[in-house]
């Protein structure tokens, strides 16, 4: 009987491995409970910044599916080889915002931003997170990127960002819009930043080399485009493909 309950388990764990781009891990979660009550199969989550994945992937980490937050180091992956051509597509289109807790925190935001009213603001690392490097266009848009360099706290990942704000270690930050739907908390300050301050952040699948024989790696990527997906991601705030 324990034979049989670990040789169980090891199977599920083997079904198909991602690596999930950290602002996608509350939708990714809901996304593979579906995914098991669909298919049966076991979807295993490993999440980190879209730089960081990247990184273990060229090192040779044995994911299946890439699940990136930009469309650049899917792209990457495709010309290495490392991604199987042809495999890539956007699943999701993000959206950034400034956040706080605290209500009444900014009512004009840019104005906020430019003021002496706070001492630090958080926004991902824009060299390894997608979301971080849309945080640096917006700052630099409203010509504060210099003048606001002393009180940037800055996330590994956006995850890490999140939770710097919603910890009260900093007054407010810039986070993924998905992340401030899926907490548990309600209120707070929120400004949708305008597209305009940033480049769409289209965030990009694909298979990789090592899950290139792994039938339920491409039955992930299916379930991904299908209208059950595209409605659990679209209820994070994200934008899909139709």
């Amino acid at each position: 009987m324990v034979f049989l309950l670990g040789f169980s388990s090891a199977t599920r764990a083997a079904d198909v491995r991602l690596a999930i781009a950290a602002n996608f891990t509350d939708t990714a979660r809901k996304l593979i409970t579906a995914f098991a009550d669909e298919s049966g199969l076991k979807a295993s989550p490993s999440f980190g910044s879209t730089g960081k994945l990247y990184a273990q992937i060229q090192n040779g980490a044995p994911f299946d599916v890439f699940l990136a937050a930009d469309s650049h180091r899917p792209a990457l992956l495709e010309k290495s080889g490392q991604g199987v051509a042809g495999t890539r597509f956007t699943y999701a289109t993000g959206k950034l915002v400034l956040w706080s807790p605290q209500r009444n925190t900014f009512d004009r935001p840019e104005d906020w931003l430019a003021s002496t009213g706070f001492t630090r603001l958080a926004i991902a690392n824009p060299k390894t997170a997608p979301y971080g490097l849309a945080a640096q266009q917006v700052l630099a848009g409203l010509n504060l990127w210099e003048p606001l360099q002393q009180k940037l706290v800055r996330g590994d990942s956006i995850a890490q960002t999140f939770q710097f704000v919603a910890t009260a270690n900093v007054q407010a930050g810039f986070v993924a819009l998905s992340q401030v739907q899926a907490w548990e908390s309600s209120g707070g300050s929120l400004w949708l930043i305008p597209q305009n301050l940033y480049s769409p952040i289209d965030q990009q699948a694909i298979l990789l080399s090592h899950g290139d024989g792994n039938d339920a790696a491409r039955q992930w990527l299916l379930f991904l485009q299908s209208k059950t997906a595209r409605s659990i991601i679209e209820r994070y705030g994200y934008e899909t493909q139709r």
